[in-house]
């Protein structure tokens, strides 16, 4: 199969004295995003050849606390809707939706 396209996606970190997150920025240029500030990231691949995941979790530190609790809380919800579009496994996604509910309401996010 020949390679059509590639597409790039940057991430930049900007690192106090003790390699603390600061600032975050990426850049999706096919998704016209350039130098976007962010102040969280979890970014997750797949080692096929060890069969594991590997992971990059950032924060700048000061991201609030409560800002955090939302983020996680999306990002789970994001991960059953994905999990459902990779496996069409309806009953589990229903289950991973029900977990994320009882996530927000013990962090009275809703």
């Amino acid at each position: 199969m020949t390679k059509v396209k590639e597409s790039e996606i940057r991430i930049k970190v900007g690192l106090d004295e003790n390699r603390v997150p600061e600032t975050l920025y990426w850049s999706a240029e096919d998704g016209g995003i350039s130098q976007e500030e962010a102040k969280a990231m979890m970014l997750s691949v797949w080692d096929p050849k060890e069969k594991e995941s590997l992971r990059i979790d950032l924060w700048t530190k000061d991201m609030p606390v409560d800002d955090m609790k939302m983020f996680f809380y999306q990002t789970m919800v994001s991960m059953a809707d994905t999990f459902n579009r990779a496996t069409q496994d309806e009953k589990m996604t229903e289950t991973m939706k029900d977990f994320c509910e009882y996530f927000a309401e013990k962090l009275e996010l809703k």
